[in-house]
């Protein structure tokens, strides 16, 4: 809260007994952060008191909650507003140590008893809004935060609107909330990164780095906001442009476990497969559940052939999120850069993934048929063609598209299955042909695996492998 409120709440009771003569003493040092000074002056109102002094246990309850006590200040708050229960500024703090100890219903009930004696207050519906959050009652969440807009426009009730649109996939929404913040607030970084980051998620690359210079502009140092500029660096591709902009991050987030991700794929796109491993496996160190620091590591181990350890990353992604869809991005957490260093230059089983003059655009990079199709190659290397057939299937189950129908016709002819192979290369063709009608880029190494196959299956291309 204000020093404002503080102060008022310091003069408001220095008439009304001797022990609260050190209120302004008490407020000065806390404002000052001499928090050990300020304690040692509340000890000795409180003793005076008795225990009954509203504003220095008000005091004590924000030092101690500062310095991670959450449950005795919650206590403290608690019987400061018994002291005095029309004090809004004690219930609202009851409210948010029960929002910071996850009594998340419970403080719903402070901010209900609060609404009843505030009705107009902002940040009392902004905090509602919150626990609604945690809650997962998204749709009274955002009437909450609407409410709070209405009455006071604060960059956090913006922010916490787009992220509700975003965890609910609606990322358009999400970015229309950030640009509409900053019409009254251009100058924030944070929103800006914001907004970025959700048109980045909408696959509108240009937009976002444009949002994401201007608060680049503005703060050169947010490992947040670097990270998602060098993704979009290192998807042109450009690694070695990425990597100066990861180096400026891994200053302020040397523990990021998406930027050593992005800087281990940048590593890869570089052939330096050595220490591509190296970095991916610091990231996956850091943060061992993120189902795209497995799929890089999969993808990495089956490029340099160790397809035991490839199988076994690409399926501890699938395990950690088989239903992954093309939405691109995990919140959560959520770090939202986690999945742009997702390179799929290993696109069929005869290649040698070495180039990569085509990138799909970011939400086509990790849909969920990619994983269990590189995981069907990998099974394919290890002589199990039961299995490998199993992951081919389910790739075109969940999405497909000509790559999977093209390594699914490898897998069986190199296993001496041609008249299965025949069937899917011809799948292939079909879909590769709608492809270069609308003008989409096609991985070069497939074309030349595609070329060698039909060779192989001795039947003719159904258009040019230069896609003319």
């Amino acid at each position: 809260f204000s020093n404002a409120s503080r102060a008022s709440m310091a003069a408001s009771g220095s008439g009304a007994g001797s022990h609260e003569r050190r209120n302004w003493l008490v407020h000065i040092l806390y404002v000052r952060r001499e928090h050990d000074a300020c304690l040692a002056v509340i000890e000795e109102a409180l003793a005076e008191a008795r225990g009954l002094a509203e504003y220095p246990l008000y005091v004590k309850a924000l030092i101690l909650r500062q310095r991670g006590a959450v449950a005795e200040s919650l206590t403290l708050f608690q019987a400061a507003a018994c002291l005095n229960p029309q004090n809004v500024c004690n219930l609202k703090q009851v409210g948010r140590s029960l929002y910071l100890l996850g009594r998340h219903r419970a403080a719903l009930e402070v901010y209900d008893e609060l609404l009843r004696l505030s009705e107009r207050d902002w940040e009392v519906w902004h905090n509602r809004g919150l626990c609604r959050v945690y809650l997962k009652q998204y749709d009274e969440a955002i009437e909450d935060l609407m409410r709070a807009k209405s009455l006071e426009r604060h960059d956090a009730t913006f922010l916490q609107l787009g992220a509700i649109h975003a965890l609910r996939d609606n990322f358009r929404a999400a970015a229309e909330m950030y640009l509409e913040a900053l019409e009254h607030s251009p100058g924030s970084a944070e929103l800006l990164t914001a907004a970025g980051l959700a048109y980045l998620r909408l696959g509108e690359n240009d937009k976002a780095l444009e949002l994401l210079d201007a608060s680049l502009a503005r703060d050169p140092t947010d490992p947040r906001t670097v990270l998602a500029a060098g993704s979009l660096i290192q998807d042109k591709p450009d690694p070695d442009g990425a990597l100066l902009s990861y180096r400026v991050a891994a200053v302020w987030a040397p523990n990021s476990a998406p930027l050593w991700s992005n800087i281990g794929m940048c590593f890869y796109r570089k052939e330096r497969y050595v220490a591509a491993i190296a970095c991916l496996k610091r990231a996956f160190f850091l943060d061992p559940f993120a189902w795209i620091i497995s799929f890089n590591l999969g993808l990495v181990h089956l490029c340099t052939g160790q397809h035991a350890s490839a199988f076994h990353y690409l399926s501890t992604s699938i395990n950690l999120k088989p239903d992954h869809a093309p939405s691109c991005i995990d919140l959560d957490a959520v770090d939202p850069c986690a999945v742009v260093g997702t390179y799929t230059t290993c696109s069929t089983e005869l290649a040698c993934p070495r180039r990569a003059d085509c990138r799909p655009s970011i939400p086509a990079l990790v849909r969920s048929h990619r994983r269990y199709m590189h995981l069907g190659v990998a099974l394919s290397r290890l002589d199990d063609l039961d299995n490998a057939c199993a992951a081919h299937d389910k790739a075109l189950e969940v999405g497909g598209g000509h790559l999977c129908e093209l390594n699914y016709a490898i897998t069986l002819a190199l296993h001496g299955e041609l008249e299965q192979a025949l069937s899917h290369f011809q799948a292939s063709e079909r879909l590769l042909t709608g492809l270069l009608e609308t003008d989409k880029c096609v991985e070069p190494g497939m074309l030349e695996q595609r070329q060698l196959l039909a060779e192989t299956l001795g039947v003719p291309l159904a258009v040019s492998p230069l896609g003319a």
